[in-house]
């Protein structure tokens, strides 16, 4: 299904994520992409302010990072999501945020993390996401993104988990060309299937 109007997507992925927040928070495990958590935080000085963009539950990135002392921030603007995060990561900040209208101060963050958020955005808002960031982050700081798949999809709703689900990303090339443009440095992608 194709939608016009990018207010409807974002209402989409909103209540759908309020609606299946029980559920798909009980899939989630500490323990999901512990490597890549574990590359990532090579890469950040100890007591780091790290920001989670699309934090969900909070489970597993922020609680991960919150045990490891880092100072996490988590955004997400799906209200069933951010209540459980709050209840499962007493140590970390959530704040009720759309991630295309970022308004942290330049230099706010020693790192930020996206896992399984960019991904139901309008992918020609991706652009705008990273220029972003490379301005709420130190000139020091790490990013870790999941922001697509191994190819191509302008973009699609479909059922997911009992609820409609919109998504929309570049392939891989486009992706890392966009956070290059961006101002970031890759030092290391993979693809996942």
């Amino acid at each position: 299904m194709q939608l016009k109007n990018n207010s409807l997507k974002a209402e989409i992925v909103k209540k759908g994520y309020t609606k299946i927040a029980e559920k798909y928070h009980k899939q989630r495990h500490l323990y999901h992409n512990k490597s890549l958590l574990l590359k990532f935080i090579k890469y950040l000085p100890k007591n780091s302010r790290v920001l989670d963009l699309g934090c969900g539950a909070g489970v597993p990135i922020s609680k991960f990072l919150s045990d490891k002392e880092y100072r996490v921030t988590g955004i997400d603007f799906a209200d069933g999501m951010l209540r459980l995060a709050r209840k499962n990561v007493l140590k970390a900040k959530f704040l009720k945020m759309d991630m295309t209208k970022m308004n942290f101060k330049p230099n706010s963050f020693d790192g930020a993390v996206s896992f399984y958020a960019i991904i139901h955005i309008p992918r020609e808002k991706h652009s705008r996401i990273y220029k972003r960031l490379n301005k709420i982050l130190k000139n020091s700081a790490v990013m870790l993104v999941n922001a697509g798949g191994h190819k191509e999809w302008e973009e699609f709703v479909e059922d997911y988990m009992g609820t409609q689900m919109f998504w929309s990303f570049y392939s891989p090339k486009k992706t890392l060309s966009m956070i290059e443009d961006a101002g970031f440095k890759i030092i290391w992608n993979k693809i996942m299937e």
